[in-house]
Order: structure tokens, then C-alpha cells, then sequence
């Protein structure tokens, strides 16, 4: 089976090397009956986790090539480029719209 690996940006090694002192541990808040009564769950009873709302809107993950100028420009406008090239590709669809 060909497994692609992604670079998680992390130096694994190094965090699989750390040991974990009993100073660490105390600093982990104890998880109580309480803790657990008051998390939100959903109506399947598992718990609700944070993080980004499901968007009703999904995208299509998809792998495109653009010329490196549009995508160095894109880039040089900062965090965010990504979601800018889709508004303008929607604005164009939406002026080219038949």
C-alpha cells in the first residue's frame, strides 16, 4: 500500500524523545464525573468538540495548476489568499454566467 506522508511541520522525533516530568503532570486538570456531566454532547451522547462550524457550502477538494504569477500574487496579499482566488473566480463566474 503507497502511504502519502505529510509534513505535520513538527519535529516528531523530538517530541517522542521528551519525558514527560511529574511537575507536567500536575499542570493536567484532573477529569472528574463533574467535568464530564457538564460537557455539551450531542444527541448521540458523544461530546461536542471545538473547532470550525461544518459549513453547509462544502468545497471540492481538488488539485489545479495556476501560472506562478497568479499564484505568487494571491500569495503576496497574505493569509487568506486562497479564500481571495475563490472570490474571484466566483466573481468571474458570476459575470460570465450565461
Amino acid at each position: 500500500m503507497n502511504v502519502k506522508s505529510r509534513n505535520t511541520g513538527s519535529d516528531l522525533s523530538k517530541i517522542d524523545a521528551h519525558v514527560i516530568t511529574p511537575e507536567e503532570y500536575q499542570e493536567v486538570p484532573e477529569l472528574t464525573d463533574d467535568f464530564f456531566e457538564s460537557a455539551d454532547l450531542h444527541k448521540d451522547g458523544k461530546l461536542i468538540r471545538a473547532g470550525r462550524p461544518k459549513s453547509e457550502k462544502h468545497k471540492v477538494l481538488l488539485s489545479v495548476r495556476y501560472s506562478p504569477d497568479v499564484v505568487e500574487y494571491f500569495r503576496s496579499t497574505g493569509p487568506g489568499w486562497q479564500t481571495r482566488m475563490d472570490d474571484a473566480l466566483k466573481e468571474w463566474v458570476k459575470e460570465h454566467a450565461s
